[in-house]
């Protein structure tokens, strides 16, 4: 199985681009991750403007990570590479010259992911995740830095797929003032409310039993785990994939009341992710809050994992 054709995959997102390498498992429907990369590119500043549009700098950033991604990649040899983007390209006005920017220097093409494709590829994702095998009904939310994707599944088919632009680089664009001081409480309770409201005027609907399933995914909930692990001295991959609600309540207080350069130094928060986690916490309890959930499963199967199945033959 070890010479099972290889496909890659290179995820755009608004706050990092990240790079899949995986093959077909034993399981007919298993992604084997075989490499993983991320580089931390925010090439999204500026995406909760009324006229959003990538910067230069930001555009020379992101094909620095994708070229930096496809070289990591070209090793494994894969049979399929594919690039594909989410929010902060989708919603740019000029989101035509990155992709003949990125065109013209790699020789690949960028697929652009409507809401409704990023959130049923996450969903897709979600079914190679082995420890999430018994699972029928669920509750899926994907934070990235431009948008948040629900989704509601039951007998493991997708019922609901929305995209909000709840992301944690908008939603802090749009509450933070001052990225360098502690977050108020005021605002954090700004962010979760306007969270709910956005979930209500959706119509996402808390519709499963009581008691159902609730995933999350994205880099926020792996920063989570990463920095819970450090501080009880495990690998990341030894932890609990479940954040109970008063974890998180508790963990979003002690980040929010820190500054900026008192973040920086959390063992297991990247810098580059710092001043904008504490909005994605507060996404991530206005959420919970909303549905009454009581913990996340989080899950790293996710878009790429998605677009990975796609690419492979069954």
């Amino acid at each position: 199985m070890s010479d099972a054709p290889k496909v890659a995959v290179i995820d755009i997102g608004s706050n990092s681009i990240k790079a899949l390498v995986a093959r077909r498992g034993t399981n007919c429907r298993r992604v084997k991750p075989v490499h993983e990369q991320t580089i931390d590119a925010r090439i999204s500043a500026g995406i909760n403007r009324a006229e959003p549009r990538l910067s230069p700098e930001g555009m020379a950033a992101g094909l620095n990570a994708i070229r930096q991604l496809l070289d990591t990649v070209a090793p494994f040899s894969p049979v399929k590479i594919q690039l594909v983007a989410t929010s902060a390209v989708r919603d740019a006005l000029n989101r035509d010259d990155f992709l003949n920017l990125v065109r013209n220097e790699t020789g690949h093409a960028i697929r652009i992911l409507t809401g409704t494709e990023e959130a049923a590829c996450i969903g897709r994702g979600l079914l190679a995740d082995p420890a999430l095998a018994g699972v029928s009904d669920c509750y899926v939310f994907d934070l990235g830095g431009g948008s948040l994707e629900c989704l509601r599944l039951r007998n493991h088919q997708l019922e609901t797929a929305l995209s909000l632009p709840l992301g944690c680089v908008r939603l802090t664009e749009k509450f933070v003032t001052d990225r360098l001081a502690p977050l108020a409480s005021a605002i954090s309770g700004n962010i979760k409310a306007y969270v709910a409201r956005l979930l209500a005027e959706a119509d996402f609907a808390f519709s499963l039993p009581p008691g159902a399933t609730a995933i999350g995914t994205g880099g926020t909930l792996y920063s989570c785990r990463a920095i819970l692990a450090h501080r009880a001295g495990l690998e990341i991959e030894q932890s609990s994939p479940i954040i109970a609600h008063g974890m998180l309540v508790e963990l979003a207080a002690e980040l929010a009341a820190m500054p900026l350069d008192a973040r920086n130094s959390v063992p297991g928060l990247p810098p580059a992710r710092a001043d904008v986690f504490p909005a994605a916490l507060f996404t991530f309890l206005g959420v919970m809050e909303s549905g009454h959930i009581a913990a996340l499963h989080h899950s790293k199967y996710n878009l790429r994992y998605g677009i990975a199945d796609e690419l492979m033959p069954a």
